[in-house]
């Protein structure tokens, strides 16, 4: 009998190539599947690791008892004398009372700071921290940060302290487990996992960067740590969305990386030291960008720059931002967060778009915590409108501003520009929100003065092509950038 025999080939460069190729492909299939599987059976393990550095904060306080609900009773009612006699008998009156309230937190160091909410203990007369193993202690605070919501407590004890630490929260990608701890609903140490459900929300702080997770966080759980499977803190549990006050999946942690900043200078200072740029700024749409001649739709766009380090640098209103300390700005809300994310003092490079190119400014940056609250308004230069006459333009009804409207809008004498006396319903400018008694001090980034600069303004963007024309526009004393489109039946 002939037996056929195959030959392997292995002396086929080509052939043998195949063959590895197809293993190599089998065993990265392999891999994504065990990869797939790698979630935890139990989170028992990590608990058990992280549990001792998670504590529950009971607060006290003492309030006025008028403050509190009371019974309504009308004046001249005959029970009314009938409550006064019965508050009177049992002491009440105006006598103060001691309220309480309870959040989370969590240790970061073995002599004993602990990290919760500002919410959770903010005008607190008492604040006792109850640890894991039972013991408690008195805490007292070192600083508050309100724009983040983060307070920095310290305990003292003579024994070190079980701690965690912080993790890098951009790291966390949608998707990933998490884990909450803390004390929700006064129930005591409690655990929930979930996933990573968002990134970067805002909620309605300055500087918000919030991980949304679906992990059960309820009232109570203010305070305390959100866990990745290291046992890494990479957010603290601040919020919840829900239509009933209990949990519904959607909570929201603020991010580590925000968290660690304001812990270390509230650890140092006792208060947050943010860097200031000195501007006021509004996001860049597309509209805009047209009527600038940008090419992208990025970047802050400078609507008015007070006395501070921007206006020392010649930074201008109408400057758009396109980068800070050699990082692009993508939006306002960027910006804002890269400068207090900046050191006080520090001097950076801005490059900013003024008149279809690019500019660099070398500005030194102040502090944030010094400038707030007490920035000036900027007005633009003098000059005044020689005779009073209207105009529509653009939709609008325009008047030179003139001493009565000077009196009647409040502005300062060194105010120009032309005033809005009527916008009418079915213009573009109305549903930009333009109304009666705003005041336009600039058009196509020069400062107006007449009715004939606007009509010029209009024509020289007619001419270079441009579709819409950029107005910065005040209202009480607040500036903004419109731009409003040069169509035929907007004029």
């Amino acid at each position: 009998m002939k037996v056929q025999t195959i030959p392997m080939q292995y002396n086929n460069p080509g052939r043998l190539r195949a063959y590895w190729l197809m293993a190599l492909a089998l065993g990265l299939l392999f891999a994504q599947a065990i990869a797939a599987q790698a979630r935890p059976d139990s989170f028992a393990d990590l608990a058990e690791r992280i549990s001792p550095s998670v504590v529950n904060i009971t607060t006290s306080t003492v309030v006025a008892q008028g403050t509190g609900p009371s019974p309504i009773v009308p004046e001249g009612s005959p029970f009314e004398d009938f409550f006064r006699e019965f508050q009177d008998r049992n002491n009440q009156g105006d006598r103060p009372r001691r309220t309480s309230a309870l959040g989370s937190g969590f240790v970061i160091s073995e002599d004993g700071f602990v990290v919760t909410n500002n919410h959770v203990i903010e005008s607190a007369d008492e604040i006792i921290i109850e640890f894991y193993s039972g013991q408690e202690l008195k805490a007292k605070v070192i600083g508050t940060d309100p724009k983040t919501d983060i307070a920095l407590l310290k305990v003292e004890t003579d024994q070190p302290l079980p701690f965690v630490s912080f993790g890098d929260s951009d790291t966390a990608r949608v998707g990933d487990w998490v884990v909450a701890m803390g004390n929700p609903l006064g129930q005591g140490f409690s655990v929930s996992a979930g996933i990573v459900s968002a990134r970067n929300r805002a909620l309605s702080g300055t500087y918000d960067d919030y991980i949304q997770t679906d992990a059960a966080i309820n009232r109570g759980n203010s305070g305390g740590p959100l866990f990745n499977l290291d046992g890494e803190v990479v957010g603290v549990n601040t919020a919840i969305l829900s239509p009933n006050g209990g949990s519904i999946g959607i909570g929201f942690s603020m991010a580590s990386n925000v968290v660690s900043r304001v812990v270390n200078q509230l650890q140092e200072y006792g208060e947050t030291r943010r860097g200031w740029l000195g501007v006021r700024i509004q996001d860049v749409t597309e509209d805009v960008a047209e009527a600038i001649g940008l090419d992208k739709v990025a970047g802050a766009l400078v609507t008015d720059v007070p006395e501070g380090p921007a206006s020392e640098a010649g930074m201008l209103a109408g400057d758009v931002i396109m980068t800070f300390d050699g990082k692009e700005v993508a939006d306002t809300r960027g910006l804002v967060r890269q400068v207090g994310n900046t050191e006080v003092g520090k001097s950076v490079r801005v490059v900013v778009f003024r008149e279809g190119k690019t500019q660099t400014l070398k500005i030194t940056l102040g502090r944030r915590e010094v400038a707030e609250g007490a920035i000036p308004v900027a007005q633009p230069g003098s000059g005044e409108s020689s005779k009073p006459e209207h105009k529509d333009l653009l939709g609008l009804t325009l008047t030179p501003l003139n001493e009565e409207l000077r009196g009647q809008l409040d502005l300062d004498e060194s105010a120009t520009g032309l005033v809005v006396g009527d916008v009418s319903e079915l213009s573009e400018a109305y549903e930009k929100g333009m109304r009666a008694g705003d005041l336009i001090t600039e058009a196509g980034q020069q400062k107006l003065t007449s009715i004939a600069e606007l009509e010029e303004r209009i024509a020289e963007a007619k001419e270079a092509g441009r579709k819409s024309l950029l107005l910065l526009v005040r209202r009480a004393g607040e500036p903004r950038f419109v731009a409003l489109s040069l169509d035929e039946k907007n004029e």
